[in-house]
């Protein structure tokens, strides 16, 4: 496959007032980030901070990180530019980075209340008028309150959102409790609570895909789909996470948080307007019609090996993959089976949405000739961040007779001469939060919804089944899908952009 190369970034010169898209300008911004030496800050949130500021798409901005480590402000810039340096994706020169690097501020959290507020009242100061605070809390889901509890004793609520990391609570009542306690700070309209997920181009140009085009929207319903895959395998292990993954297994990290609210954009109804509570509300009737999900539609596995990874217990029954079986119980998707599937170790790394289209009468075709030997036609939706479209069906081999083969018509928003706009999905997220939108964010009453739905299994989970690292998962997963089968491993590759 050709090596996909980084795209260049024209950012302005320092100093230059950049054009802020528009009508769309917006406030200055104190960024307050917390955990900010954390796994995540460093892979994703430090660079990503530095791409939209460079490149001209946030507003004028200042970051305040503060964790654990007592850092100076020059320590806290070393390690921004390491994280820089080993995960961003598009590369600065030294000018650009200390552009970057002087927007920087750091505070030890032990340092309490009233020297962050002292630290962030200095970097308003820096910034003019009509500044506003985001909030953004890297931190444990355990950590939470105590940070919300931190910014209410330093008198850094108004004029501030606060973005929350998942997992959101980790059954039904621990969920309410957390949003009954962040709300005794925050408005609702205040608080994002972020999926990475949503934030993807693929995952929004399913919206794209269904309603703006007559071709799929009139077909989008039990009449026309046989099923839907989504399909979110993971290469990695535990990665230093044992103590949260311990806590929190698969079904809890990755389902509630990622894969169902995936399963909302591709079930929602047509909103009334491509605006936040219209989409939030479509979303949260999705929730509020599936069916509770049941243990005998639930496969748990945990791969060989785990108990022996440092920080797991000898006798664990957390799950590290699971795939199940979500039933939609509403007028377009009655009796269509939703299969969803997710694990560590597997192998391939993927993000798969797959559309299976119910099969057309055979018998008009000669007996061999290959139609429905492949399968059923798919739509097929890559979330990776090349954000790629398949649609294969059946075609006449070339020659005589009549064989047929399954082809596929596949796109690319690398292929277009837009590729260099995407973002990364932290960075749309981020500068989401900053304008106040929350399409793309989760509300309290859907999350709520969702762990209502997981009753059934939260309080009878199936006994996990052991697999081996780098296959697909436990034996249990065919007889879940069957009559059908998962459409991972691919029959086929995907098209690589030519250069």
């Amino acid at each position: 496959m050709a090596e996909t190369k980084p795209q260049t970034i024209a950012y302005p010169a320092p100093g230059a007032r950049p054009h802020r898209r528009g009508d769309e300008a917006l406030d200055p911004h104190v960024i307050v980030l917390f955990g900010a030496t954390g796994d995540l800050a460093r892979r994703k949130l430090i660079p990503g901070l530095a791409h939209l500021e460079l490149s001209a798409l946030a507003p004028d901005i200042r970051i305040v990180g503060t964790s654990l480590e007592e850092f100076t402000d020059d320590e806290f810039r070393e390690v921004a530019k390491q994280a820089v340096a080993d995960f961003g994706t598009h590369p600065l020169s030294d000018e650009q980075w200390a552009s970057f690097a002087s927007k920087l501020h750091y505070v030890a959290q032990g340092a309490g209340p009233k020297a962050l507020a002292e630290v962030v009242s200095k970097a308003e100061v820096e910034l003019g008028e009509d500044v506003r605070r985001l909030h953004y809390l890297s931190v444990p889901p355990k950590a939470a309150e105590a940070v919300i509890t931190m910014l209410r004793k330093a008198n850094l609520v108004d004029r501030s959102r606060v973005v929350m990391e998942k997992p959101f609570g980790t059954d039904l009542g621990s969920a309410i409790k957390l949003n009954d306690f962040v709300h005794e700070t925050f408005r609702e309209s205040q608080i994002f609570r972020i999926d990475h997920f949503l934030g993807k181009e693929a995952a929004q140009n399913i919206l794209a895909f269904r309603f703006a085009n007559g071709l799929f929207e009139p077909i989008w319903n039990r009449n026309f789909i046989d099923h839907i895959q989504i399909d979110i395998p993971e290469t990695l292990g535990l990665d230093r996470r044992a103590n949260f993954y311990e806590s929190t297994g698969a079904y809890k990290d990755m389902v509630v948080t990622h894969l169902l609210q995936v399963l909302a954009f591709v079930a929602m109804e047509p909103p009334t307007a491509l605006e936040p509570r219209a989409i939030s509300e479509e979303k949260n009737k999705v929730f509020r019609s599936m069916l509770p999900i049941l243990p005998a539609d639930v496969v748990r596995g945990q791969y060989s090996g785990y108990r022996e990874e440092e920080g797991v217990a000898r006798d664990s029954d957390t799950e590290t993959f699971i795939a199940l079986r979500v039933g939609i119980d509403n007028w377009r998707w009655a009796g269509v089976p939703f299969y969803l599937r997710t694990g560590k170790k597997m192998a391939e790394g993927q993000r798969i949405i797959s559309i299976a289209f119910k099969e057309a009468p055979r018998t008009m075709f000669p007996q061999g000739s290959g139609v429905g030997s492949q399968g059923p036609d798919h739509l097929t939706f890559d979330l990776a961040d090349s954000s790629k479209v398949s649609l294969s069906f059946y075609g006449k081999r070339p020659g005589p007779g009549m064989k047929l083969d399954k082809l596929s018509m596949q796109f690319s928003t690398q292929e277009t001469d837009r590729a260099g706009d995407v973002l990364e999905a932290y960075e749309r997220l981020i500068l989401d939060a900053m304008r106040g939108d929350h399409t793309l964010f989760t509300t309290a009453e859907g999350i709520e919804s969702l762990w209502e739905r997981s009753i059934p299994l939260l309080e009878d989970p199936p006994p996990v089944k052991s697999y081996p690292p780098g296959t697909w998962g436990p034996n249990a997963i065919h007889q879940l899908v069957a009559p059908n089968a998962w459409r991972l491993p691919f029959e086929r590759a995907w098209r690589e952009k030519r250069t």
